[in-house]
């Protein structure tokens, strides 16, 4: 099975709207409401796919049994979320049906108590022994330590089984120095991390610091992976209009499902990047137009870049 890790889940709400003006008062044409965070919407589309998922993080209070209540009923996904007791966040997206454009409004997540990080680390570790391969996702609610991701990369080599790491900021710095088997960073992500605003030259700065490999996010222009096999860009074959929420996490499970599957990068690239755009044009996070998907595959262009300066 494939482990996903979300720290920080949240109860993911869309509204479209006709027409989003600030100031105004809304009439809302379609509400959604899914189980989500990063882990979750990449877990959610490994199943998809045919992977085997188990879920884990933290879900409480009443936002949290409503979350796990749309998740039993995905029933692809294996539910391991661990109890806190304080509320699970809300992420609100509200899309402008005329131009597509897409507010977001993210809550910060419950205090995480050293009782509930330790019921977490045994959870964890327990899973590992099944695990293929493991993602890392996402922020991190108040109360876990600044350096989680770098402890659960280790944990999870110290089973033998890959990881992932998709996050940002500082968990992002010091989880590359425990050398996790890949890293997911958006472009602005990158940029921040090492202060270069150029892609190949950041994402090869990037895995100076600690990643076997490193796939960069670049919207609409696709995903940069630099490896120690060499290092490509995949770019797909025009651009597309919708939600972008979930994007970058249907990428991830491209990715992840192309570790588990031992396919060849350029394969992998093309898989998360046709999972990407086929995401934007779904309703809802952690959900991609199979259609979209399937007609784009064959028609993503690879392109070899130089992967040293």
């Amino acid at each position: 099975m494939i482990l996903t890790v979300t720290l920080n889940a949240a109860l993911d709400i869309t509204y479209r709207v006709p027409r989003l003006h600030p100031h105004t008062t809304h009439r809302v044409t379609e509400v959604a409401e899914r189980p989500g965070g990063k882990g979750l919407n990449v877990a959610r589309v490994l199943a998809a796919l045919g992977h085997r998922t188990v879920a884990t993080g933290f879900a409480g209070g009443g936002t949290g049994e409503a979350l796990r209540a749309l998740l039993a009923q995905e029933t692809a996904v294996t539910d391991a979320l661990v109890p806190v007791g304080g509320a699970t966040r809300r992420t609100v997206a509200v899309v402008d049906a005329g131009t597509g454009d897409t507010t977001q409004l993210n809550e910060p997540g419950p205090t995480v108590s050293p009782t509930e990080w330790a019921a977490f680390l045994g959870t964890y570790r327990e899973l590992l022994g099944e695990a293929r391969a493991v993602a890392l996702c996402g922020s991190l609610p108040p109360g876990v330590p600044v350096d989680v991701y770098a402890r659960l990369t280790r944990a999870a080599h110290a089973a033998g089984v890959p990881v992932l790491l998709d996050t940002s900021g500082e968990p992002l710095r010091r989880g590359l120095a425990a050398r996790p088997d890949l890293a997911k960073p958006n472009a602005d992500e990158l940029a921040a991390l090492t202060g270069s605003t150029e892609p190949l030259r950041a994402a090869r700065d990037a895995r100076r610091r600690g990643a076997h490999a490193v796939a960069a996010s670049l919207g609409a222009d696709g995903m940069l992976a630099v490896t120690a096999d060499g290092a490509w860009q995949a770019t797909p074959p025009r651009r597309f209009a919708g939600n972008p929420t979930g994007a970058g996490d249907s990428a991830v499970a491209g990715l992840l499902s192309g570790l588990v599957e031992e396919l060849p990068w350029p394969d992998r690239l093309c898989r998360a990047v046709a999972l990407s755009a086929a995401t934007v044009r779904a309703p809802a996070a952690g959900e991609f137009d199979a259609t979209t998907y399937q007609e784009l595959l064959p028609h993503v262009v690879v392109t070899d870049r130089p992967a040293v300066a």
